[in-house]
């Protein structure tokens, strides 16, 4: 790695290496029909956002805090009447999306063969702790990577911190993502690489402007392709 433009390789998790907020959605559906006697779709959709919002300083990332903004939002939309098979049912799929199957991404195997050995892989990723261990253990994936970081939040300071101690600096490392807010912003600020790779269902929390003018920006559609861009840059 001597003398390379690039040593180490940070990359997301949810939606960037295998299927997440997919199981996000069916759970929210699931929830707007627990609730369909007591507000419409759209008003209880925007409801959870609401509580979301406000709730990530709190509970932060994840499957757990996701479930605790449910239970807020059904309180908040019944008026503090929600019976209590209706808590029940969203402590039960809550549950569920703790269990969920894990289904990688196009491509992913293959970019990661192509990349191991050769630089410095990093899995950055954020939410709840035990359900990101479990989704690596089932992915079959873990064997690709030099080191894992389980992040409360993906900031500056986080990326600035996991490129120093697991590389040699953050002007020699590259984070891809699907992640625009989390993945790619704030890795381009600390002087990093920052490769987005789009997912269709990305949750709006994480979208910001492209930072299409910045010269360490890039995008592909796909992890197939992170390779050639690997060795483009040296």
């Amino acid at each position: 790695m001597i003398g390379r433009a690039l040593t180490t390789i940070g990359l997301d998790a949810d939606d960037t290496l295998w299927q997440n907020e997919q199981y996000y959605r069916l759970t929210e559906d699931h929830f707007k029909g627990l609730l369909a006697d007591f507000a419409e779709p759209d008003h209880i959709s925007a409801r959870l956002l609401e509580a979301e919002r406000r709730n990530l300083d709190h509970y932060g990332f994840g499957i757990k805090g996701f479930t605790l903004s449910m239970i807020e939002t059904a309180l908040e939309i019944t008026d503090g009447r929600a019976p209590g098979r209706v808590i029940g049912e969203i402590l039960s799929i809550g549950r569920d999306l703790l269990s969920h199957p894990v289904e990688t991404m196009p491509h992913v195997h293959e970019a990661l063969e192509a990349l191991s050995g050769s630089y410095f892989l990093v899995l950055i990723t954020k939410g709840d702790l035990f359900d990101q261990e479990r989704k690596l253990a089932q992915s079959g994936l873990g064997d690709f990577f030099d080191a894992v970081e389980i992040v409360s939040d993906k900031n500056a300071t986080t990326y600035r911190r996991i490129f120093s101690k697991n590389g040699e600096s953050p002007d020699r490392a590259m984070m891809v993502g699907n992640s625009l807010k989390s993945d790619v912003v704030p890795a381009i600020a600390v002087g990093a690489w920052g490769v987005f790779v789009p997912h269709e269902l990305t949750w709006i929390l994480e979208h910001v402007e492209k930072p299409a003018e910045a010269p360490r920006f890039r995008e592909l559609s796909h992890l197939g392709a992170l390779p050639d861009l690997v060795e483009s840059i040296g």
